[in-house]
């Protein structure tokens, strides 16, 4: 199921999300997302903003196919990435709320598979050519998740208690953790970017357990912030189709 190009990459989507939406799978929350992350790169792209939008392109359609194939490789009873394999496994449990959800994705995502394809597309000194498209995609995330808060919020009324238990709002545990996320990755992938295959894989495998660890963290804070986690679930919309097209219909 992997994708030639971005065009490809929505389509792939779109299927995710019909699946999903039938299904009633949270798998679909995540993909949702991510369409709308794609779309917005895509439209940079068209309208060429970056300064070179042939290898965004690249960028974005090799980043996209790290995610479907983990989707590939659970489903078949492969062996994904430690990290994907806490996102996915989760989307069969009815117990986390939507944030969770969204940020098991982001976590492997952003802390494992960015890093990875940036210094994939960019080896080597070409890396430094990558940092001011890398920022403008930065931006452009910044002001979708804006929207995407607020979203979540009409389907989970209570998740501004998050802020008063664990002094962080909603807005902070996705947008500061995934500008944060991003200059990780961006450390990462500098780090990827001239060694040999041996110390790739052995960096990769390493990173990757971290990543898989602050999975379960997300899914398991402890203490007050799981009894908050448990209230907000008891408030929260369990309509996943409606709230996967809410998330869907941002850009779309």
């Amino acid at each position: 199921m992997l994708a030639k190009n971005t065009d490809e990459v929505i389509h792939h989507l779109d299927n995710i999300i019909t699946e999903a939406k039938i299904q009633h799978n949270r798998i679909g929350l995540f993909a949702a997302l991510y369409r709308q992350v794609t779309l917005k790169i895509k439209m940079g792209i068209d309208h060429n903003i970056f300064d070179d939008n042939f290898r965004m392109e690249r960028f974005a359609t090799a980043f996209a196919n790290r995610y479907f194939q983990a989707l590939d490789d659970y489903h078949s009873h492969g062996k994904p990435t430690k990290s994907w394999q806490v996102a996915l496994a989760a989307t069969t449990k009815p117990d986390y709320i939507i944030l969770q959800h969204l940020l098991l994705g982001i976590n492997a995502h952003i802390n494992l598979d960015l890093g990875i394809v940036t210094a994939e597309i960019n080896p080597g000194y070409q890396l430094q050519t990558f940092v001011e498209d890398y920022a403008k995609v930065n931006n452009i995330l910044g002001e979708l998740l804006d929207v995407v808060q607020g979203t979540v919020g009409e389907f989970s009324p209570l998740l501004d208690i998050l802020d008063r238990v664990g002094g962080k709002t909603d807005e902070m545990l996705m947008n500061f953790s995934i500008s944060k996320a991003r200059q990780e990755a961006w450390n990462f992938a500098e780090l990827l970017a001239n060694q040999n295959d041996i110390f790739r894989r052995a960096i990769i495998a390493m990173v990757d357990t971290k990543v898989a660890f602050l999975g379960r963290l997300v899914i398991n804070p402890g203490g007050t912030l799981n009894k908050a986690i448990d209230l907000i679930k008891d408030t929260e919309s369990d309509d996943i189709p409606a709230v996967i097209d809410a998330l869907n219909g941002i850009v779309g």
